[in-house]
């Protein structure tokens, strides 16, 4: 009689395990075997992190295995099962391989296929084939479009993380609710002890160093020392948590009309203006998408302000980057006056201080929440939707949508929905996040995500000109490393551009980012289809790399550039300046944060800059979707070039007050999971 050996993989993580009773069932080519129950005599199988091996009797020739078949049924009452993997060694001595990685819930059936990667096309069976349409029917049942609000990219259609798909959501939700998070966090930073004087004001700037009572050694103890000089405030439009707003300026905008007369005691080359512009001296940051944004009024005891400045930045004789002149609202006028580094002090902190709450906004809301969260969940919903397991494409993505739908979904629960965690501190609460949003999914490109490109079309590709972009050098070689690794494993599937097109999956999952998540805009540039090897390595790059070490850029320098307060406001709550010589140092005060918005800004900084507990980083594949040797050569390889590419980072900084470590590739999770 046949015997096949099972090995039966459960996963690490907590309530992995199962008591239910589990069957399984193999399906040949010539028929399936009849239903076994997998169950060791005095033996508690399937606990969490155990390895079961059972042996399966036949009484018939199965042929070659196609499918295994998985049952699960409640003892006592049914409880969720993570079923890693599954191996089976035939009675020939073959051994095959089912990977899952998902769990097993109530009482599902669920068939897994060989862990062989497969094209549409490759499928000839019937019952091969007809998997495969089952498995993404069930999914597109489970994963289902919603609209969160009008304008923005589509989004999972689920209220609450309890309504995703169990193999979506947190092992553990606790470690992701933001309302405990916070809490701790403040405890952590021993904050609490300002939050019964919410809205009172602070003294001065020394005051703030009082909820720096537990911080020591970081960078955001350096920025608290040295923020108020422009040399600070230049390299953060570098290589702070914002780093991609600067661009270089090639013509002065006749809303911000600078002289040479204003600036020419911060010009060091004896140059006009119009000719510093020419040679590439002059750049430009402008954050005219605040310009008429409706401002937070959730608190009617306290009235917040916002801004949309134009900054211009000069590179001196240092190659250093420094502002210039800072014009404080869009439209020239006699009470909106240009500031300059030569007025009064406080006038010019104050200016750059408005700059710096503008930048805040605009990162929170446009740089992080848009372009890496809401666009990387379009991905994954698109995965799931359109690639069945067995998919290749499917088995390289999985990784990097990790945990993605839920952070999301947990967000718009409890953070950015209406009278949510957002609102108590930010200028932008109250729905000025979700104008944001509509506006700024007008200028989300697919080639602004493409990110050589974008540095090009910023024109901030030169090392020469720019030597300390740390952003964009490192950014660029971990964006090289992932578009040599997507090509590898493309061209081990994809043997021509013929194979390409006629990728019906493929083609599906192009659509449903281009009709949902770019809401079928053809000015976004997303393409409709991908004919080429070429353009499908560049498309998931831009996937991998958005979802990988863009989110990791703008994300884990938040607590290291925002903690001091003074150095990214929030909220505002006295107007901009209408005049020059009028600031005072305690008008200063008055116009930043009160105590209880800094606590709740400082506990939200903090949280958000927190890796996930087990954290996975680009490079690491501890699920094997994949087991063909030449995957898994090309995953080594990968491996080798991040490795290259940490160390020469960790080389870089050493020894350096300001190091630059969010795109080294220890430092970049594999998906946006916080």
């Amino acid at each position: 009689m046949p015997s096949y050996s099972v090995t039966v993989a459960t996963g690490s993580q907590w309530f992995a395990g199962t008591d239910d009773y589990i069957y399984l069932s193999l399906v040949g080519s010539a028929q399936t075997s009849e239903r076994h129950l997998l169950d060791k005599a005095f033996y508690n199988d399937f606990e969490r992190g155990a390895i079961d091996t059972y042996d399966v009797s036949v009484t018939e020739e199965l042929g070659d295995i196609q499918l295994i078949k998985i049952e699960k049924r409640k003892y006592w009452f049914p409880d969720d099962w993570y079923l890693k993997y599954i191996t089976v060694k035939t009675p020939n001595g073959d051994y095959l391989e089912f990977p899952c990685y998902r769990w097993i819930t109530d009482e599902k059936e669920v068939m897994l296929r060989d862990g062989q990667a497969k094209l549409f096309g490759d499928d000839k069976t019937h019952i091969l084939k007809n998997h495969r349409r089952k498995e993404l029917e069930e999914r597109q049942k489970l994963y289902r479009w919603a609209e969160w609000h009008p304008g923005f990219p589509l989004n999972i259609d689920a209220k609450s993380h309890k309504e995703l798909p169990r193999n979506i959501q947190f092992d553990s939700e606790k470690g992701v609710d933001f309302i405990l998070n916070y809490t701790k966090a403040m405890e952590n930073l021993y904050v609490n002890r300002f939050m019964h004087m919410f809205q009172s004001s602070w003294s001065d700037f020394a005051d703030f160093e009082k909820i720096f009572v537990r911080i020591s050694n970081t960078i955001s103890e350096y920025v608290m020392h040295h923020w108020q000089e422009d040399f600070m405030f230049g390299y953060q439009f570098l290589n702070g948590c914002n780093p991609v707003l600067i661009k270089k300026c090639t013509e002065l905008p006749k809303k911000f009309p600078v002289t040479t007369e204003m600036v020419e005691c911060s010009l060091e080359r004896n140059l006009t203006l119009e000719e510093e512009i020419k040679q590439g001296n002059i750049f430009i940051v402008d954050y005219e998408l605040l310009d008429g944004v409706e401002v937070n009024k959730t608190d009617p005891c306290t009235i917040q302000y916002l801004a949309a400045p134009i900054c211009l930045l000069y590179r001196n004789l240092e190659k250093k980057i420094v502002p210039i002149a800072i014009q404080i609202s869009q439209e020239p006028k006699p009470d909106n006056p240009i500031f300059l580094p030569s007025d009064a002090k406080y006038d010019w902190l104050l200016a750059k201080i408005w700059v710096r709450s503008s930048d805040f906004h605009i990162h929170q809301t446009v740089t992080h929440l848009l372009r890496t969260h809401l666009v990387s969940e379009v991905f994954a919903v698109a995965m799931f939707r359109q690639l069945p397991a067995v998919h290749p494409l499917f088995k390289l993505l999985i990784p990097h949508v990790r945990f993605t739908i839920a952070i999301n979904t947990k967000a718009r629960e409890q953070l950015i929905c209406e009278y949510g965690l957002f609102d108590k501190a930010n200028a932008t609460g109250g729905g000025g996040h979700v104008e944001m949003v509509q506006r700024a999914i007008n200028y989300l490109t697919y080639s602004s995500l493409c990110f050589p490109e974008e540095i090009k079309a910023r024109h901030m590709e030169s090392y020469e000109d720019i030597p300390y972009y740390y952003y964009r050098d490192d950014g660029l070689k971990v964006w090289d490393a992932i578009k040599s690794f997507v090509t590898d494993v493309i061209n081990i599937y994809y043997k021509s551009d013929e194979m390409v097109c006629e990728d019906v999956e493929l083609q599906a999952f192009v659509k449903d980012i281009y009709v949902y998540g770019m809401r079928g805009n053809k000015s976004s540039g997303f393409p409709k289809t991908i004919k080429t090897r070429e353009k499908l390595s560049e498309y998931l790059t831009v996937v991998i790399f958005t979802t990988s070490a863009q989110h990791a850029a703008v994300n884990f320098g938040q607590y290291d550039w925002c903690s001091w307060i003074p150095n990214a406001p929030p909220t505002m709550r006295c107007p901009p300046p209408t005049e020059k010589g009028s600031v005072t140092i305690e008008y200063i005060i008055e116009s930043l944060p009160d105590r209880g918005r800094s606590c709740w800004h400082l506990g939200a900084v903090w949280a958000l800059s927190q890796f996930q507990e087990n954290e996975v980083f680009l490079g690491m594949y501890p699920d094997e979707h994949f087991i063909e040797k030449p995957v898994k050569d090309a995953m080594k390889k990968f491996r080798k070039n991040l490795d290259d590419i940490t160390s020469d980072i960790t080389e870089r900084n050493r020894n350096k007050k300001l190091p630059y470590y969010y795109l080294s590739p220890d430092q970049i999770p594999n998906s946006v999971a916080v």
